[in-house]
């Protein structure tokens, strides 16, 4: 995942927890198709059926702050 240069940030710090052939993925990224593809890796590398998925969408703000 850390290679996959299409991906945020946010994404490349998600957390992968690996205990006994099970993953679980936490932490946020900017997109639905962000989340996907690490799930995606993930059941590639652990098989399916052996993947929680917890990652959470945090898109970017384009709020712009004002003093």
């Amino acid at each position: 995942m850390t290679d996959d240069k299409s991906l945020s940030t946010y994404a490349h710090n998600v957390k992968i927890i690996a205990k006994d052939g099970k993953v679980t993925l936490k932490g946020p990224v900017r997109s639905q198709d962000e989340k996907a593809a690490i799930e995606r890796m993930a059941n590639d590398a652990a098989g399916a059926g052996n993947v929680t998925n917890e990652i959470t969408i945090k898109p970017e703000s384009n709020k712009k702050k004002t003093n």
